[in-house]
């Protein structure tokens, strides 16, 4: 089953540096469900969401569905 996180982009100059969206505690915040993350994309970021789905900027947040061999790779680069 996959599992989701937020991102989103933070620096208008640099189109190609996403950042993960964590919670107040520092944790990384995942979902299970795709449409419970899109929903707390839209109430953490109200403005940049309402703004892409009008058009009228480019795409800066996003829902993704993480890597389930992310701890692998990391340890076959090391």
């Amino acid at each position: 089953m996959p599992m989701y996180k937020l991102q989103v982009q933070d620096d208008d100059r640099h189109a190609d540096i996403w950042r993960d969206v964590k919670s107040a505690d520092g944790l990384l915040m995942t979902f299970a469900n795709e449409s419970e993350a899109r929903e707390k994309l839209a109430v953490l970021f109200p403005v940049l969401v309402k703004m892409e789905q009008f058009q009228a900027d480019r795409k800066r947040t996003r829902v993704i569905v993480m890597n389930p061999y992310q701890d692998i790779d990391q340890e076959k680069e090391e």
